[in-house]
């Protein structure tokens, strides 16, 4: 089966999962207590004031009245205005999503490059030193509250180390490059300006760590298992029968398979870091759409709020449909089957 049959083939089924978070969103948004209207009017606003406000924003409506007016709307891409700040949210969304994009994809490249190289020692070294080093780091990542690991790193690291900014995308004195891909990373490479690379890898070192150090844990535990149940086969056992050197065996026979049910883990994971990033973004004042959504909460901005999650859910939907595909590269044998 081809990619694109297997594409239309799931696309029912997301288009269901999205329908689902939009109805579950919106019934969310009318059950929490508050009223955006008066939010935007003010305490001291009359009674005129809000019901000209309300028919306005078309909360004089019945509520399937406005879900269907609400899920057209997304379907043009319309997210709706703003409370707080007057503006379209998918404008909005747009200016701050390549902020946590960047902010996720360094978080995850840490996230894998660290946690699967301390599963490969966990199950190489299994009941050994390199194993309960391993299940050291592990432990501590899952039970490190994030705001408290993020507070820990400004304190030494940027108070009293000074090595490391400890908020914003770029130094002050530094103008933005050219908005290619928003990411300043890959703008800076792009534009040839190596003062940009420099200053936005430094304002990333913190939070990137900090938010990858609670994920990597869970790869790490998930590659150790999957290791140890791959290297217990018999093929492994006749690799090394034939002589082959253990680095071999590992990276090009062991891996490979037990990074299977790693695919799946890691999809969860990138898709959690898009949408949790809330906290780190906060603490570090990342201009990203984890605060976006924060400041929105205060002042019940429920249109915000809303895209912000349409937007996660959608990340959600398309990373497990990756998930689903690489699963088809990575193991010949689900092709054969469909």
């Amino acid at each position: 089966m081809s990619i694109l049959r297997y594409f239309i083939k799931r696309l029912p089924r997301l288009l269901v999962v999205f329908l689902g978070v939009s109805i579950i969103t919106f019934a969310i948004s009318h059950v929490i207590p508050g009223d955006p209207a008066r939010m935007l009017a003010g305490q001291k606003a009359s009674q005129e004031t809000l019901i000209k406000i309300r028919v306005e924003l078309g909360l004089d409506q019945p509520v399937y009245v406005q879900y269907l007016r609400y899920a057209g709307d997304l379907l043009h891409g319309d997210m709706g205005t703003s409370i707080r700040t007057q503006q379209p949210v998918a404008t909005e969304l747009k200016k701050y999503f390549p902020a946590t994009l960047e902010l996720t994809l360094v978080s995850m490249l840490l996230t894998l490059l660290i946690g699967i190289s301390l599963g490969i020692l966990a199950a190489v070294q299994r009941d050994r030193w390199g194993d309960h080093v391993s299940r050291f780091i592990s432990l501590l990542g899952v039970s490190t509250p994030l705001f408290w690991s993020g507070l820990l790193v400004m304190i030494v690291f940027y108070k009293w180390l000074q090595l490391f900014p400890a908020s914003g995308r770029l130094d002050t004195f530094l103008t933005p490059p050219p908005q290619v891909t928003g990411l300043y990373l890959l703008d800076g490479l792009l534009a040839g300006d190596g003062r940009v690379v420099v200053s936005a890898f430094e304002h990333l070192v913190l939070p990137a760590s900090c938010l990858a150090y609670v994920q990597l844990a869970v790869i790490a535990r998930q590659v150790r298992a999957s290791m140890i149940q791959v290297l217990a086969l018999d093929y492994i056992r006749t690799a090394k029968a034939f002589g082959l050197s253990n680095r071999k065996i590992i990276c090009q026979y062991a891996l490979k398979n037990a990074l299977l049910p790693t695919v799946t883990v890691a999809g969860l994971i990138f898709g959690e870091l898009l949408g949790g990033a809330i906290i780190t973004e906060t603490i570090f004042s990342w201009p990203g759409m984890g605060k976006y959504v924060v400041d929105s909460v205060a002042f019940l901005d429920f249109p915000a709020i809303m895209g912000f999650t349409m937007v996660v859910a959608l990340s959600y939907v398309l990373i497990n449909l990756l998930v689903d595909l690489l699963y088809r590269v990575l193991d010949p044998q689900i092709r054969e089957v469909e």
